[in-house]
């Protein structure tokens, strides 16, 4: 068993949340994204820094206002990836369940 497939299995015992599926990136798109997360946690730990120095409220609420747009715009680039990708992929192999699964996930992402 691989390393990866164990880190895999552990994660999805530990994470109610994770489908145990899993998704081979390439190495561009793995870079893109993970790039779009540092910059993020950048932020946040920005918004951590202000609250600590007593920033003003509004000053915060731009940030996170920032933060907010940022995480959307990941999302955007990662289901884009995941329609081109995970979900023509088992419609070409015919497994149209992937569409009730997308139509699930965007109503969730969309509350």
């Amino acid at each position: 068993m691989s390393e990866n497939k164990n880190d895999m299995e552990e994660m999805n015992e530990f994470c109610p949340h994770c489908s145990g599926k899993h998704k081979d990136r390439d190495d561009k798109e793995k870079k893109d994204l993970m790039n779009r997360l540092k910059r993020i946690e950048g932020q946040v730990r920005g918004v951590e820094g202000m609250l600590e120095n007593d920033a003003y409220c509004t000053d915060i609420l731009m940030q996170v206002s920032a933060i907010t747009c940022a995480l959307n715009s990941f999302n955007k680039v990662l289901l884009a990836n995941h329609m081109r990708s995970c979900v023509a992929d088992n419609i070409r192999e015919g497994n149209d369940e992937i569409i009730d699964e997308l139509v699930v996930t965007l109503q969730k992402l969309m509350k």
